[in-house]
């Protein structure tokens, strides 16, 4: 299974998260991850969707999303030619002896201390899911209260291909 990440700019009204999330369900589609913001134009949002399967069933998922009303333009963010990232909060139960530990793991991957209370902490880190992955890892051997990741967000290197409206 390959997957693939597609930025889209869609018009920003209402219903267009349903219509969108609406032709995978409609077709057996998984999203892996989903990210929306509205963008500099508040006339426009952009979703980050994330998908996985082969070849021919990528092909048809980005056909099928160029065909909805709401799609302005579709991009297939590419590793070697775009930038994505993805941010993860984690609260980890930590007693004061083990807290340094903690601190000096998020240290290493650039994350931050958000939230300290007597028996936990939260840390906030962004990056690569490779670099989350990494982190998530190296934290095994702590008790992982609350965990969330936002899924992928990404843009186009340069501007080559930006689409102005």
């Amino acid at each position: 299974m390959k997957k693939r990440v597609l930025s889209l700019l869609v018009d920003n009204t209402s219903g267009v998260l349903s219509r969108v999330a609406g032709l995978f369900s409609r077709r057996g589609y998984n999203i892996d991850s989903l990210t929306v913001g509205e963008t500099a134009d508040p006339r426009y949002s952009r979703m980050t969707v994330v998908v996985s399967g082969d070849e021919q069933i990528l092909d048809q998922i980005t056909k099928q999303l160029a065909k909805l009303i709401d799609v302005v333009d579709i991009k297939i963010l590419e590793a070697d030619t775009s930038v994505s990232r993805e941010l993860v909060l984690v609260k980890v139960r930590v007693e004061a002896k083990e807290r340094q530990d903690v601190i000096a793991i998020a240290n290493v991957f650039r994350g931050n201390i958000i939230d300290v209370g007597t028996d936990s902490l939260i840390v906030e880190l962004t990056g690569q899911q490779s670099k989350l992955d990494a982190f998530l890892q190296l934290l095994a051997g702590h008790e992982i209260l609350e965990l969330a990741r936002t899924g992928i967000t990404g843009l186009s290197r340069g501007s080559d291909d930006v689409r102005y409206l």
